[in-house]
């Protein structure tokens, strides 16, 4: 396997910690349209901190997990270091209130290990969230059938990105893992082929797959944890 590929620090830091506001305003909604808050919120792949400044204030303590702790973190974020590829976060079982996930899987080698990790993580009765690219958008359709490869797995996105999943794995792998009332949204953002410009927001709203970047499917964890 090429160095490369093994050093986690540089390709977790080829995101530069960070995504896109449309990515974060998702997860506010989704969390805001549900009413969901609590006392402990777990950011998994928390790069720059960023969604802090969204969903800051529906939690009392906010976690964050990285491979990489970055410069500028917010102070309010507790971090924890931790390569998401391995074993399980050094965190106990049930902590979270909320366990979100923004632009992480599509990194890692095993979505389901993962998705289990975050369940592991999540206290009963609460919610796990995880976005990532959307392979079925109009432009990843199309850079598909042009160049036989997802918009957002090209050669300039690996050994970053290494791991497609479409809105139907997201469902399957959410429920495997124990979740229920599975739900999927869009960012209802998204860059037009052949363009740097991006849909008007009433088509993404109207067509929100086919002119949305990015995807999150959030369940809820019922019952009690393991």
């Amino acid at each position: 396997m090429p160095t490369e590929l093994s050093n986690v620090e540089v390709r977790a830091r080829m995101s530069h910690g960070t995504s896109s506001d449309a990515i974060y305003e998702m997860v506010a909604r989704v969390l805001r349209g549900r009413s969901v808050q609590g006392d402990i919120l777990i950011d998994v792949g928390c790069g720059q901190g960023h969604l802090w400044h969204y969903v800051g204030d529906r939690c009392k303590k906010y976690l964050g997990v990285d491979a990489v702790k970055y410069q500028g973190l917010p102070p309010e974020i507790e971090f924890c270091l931790h390569d998401l590829n391995e074993n399980q976060v050094s965190l106990p079982a049930a902590t979270a209130d909320v366990v979100v996930s923004v632009e992480t899987i599509e990194h890692l080698e095993n979505p389901r290990a993962f998705f289990r990790e975050l369940t592991r993580l999540t206290k009963p009765n609460g919610w796990v969230i995880v976005t990532t690219p959307n392979q079925l958008s109009f432009l990843s359709l199309l850079t598909l059938l042009v160049k036989r490869r997802f918009n957002a797995f090209q050669d300039v996105h690996y050994p970053a990105h290494i791991t497609a999943l479409l809105e139907v794995d997201l469902r399957r792998i959410a429920a495997e893992s124990g979740l229920e009332r599975i739900e999927v949204e869009y960012s209802q953002r998204g860059r037009m082929a052949f363009s740097r410009y991006h849909y008007p927001r009433f088509i993404s709203r109207l067509l929100p797959r086919l002119c949305s970047d990015n995807i999150l499917v959030i369940g809820r964890k019922l019952g009690t944890h393991a």
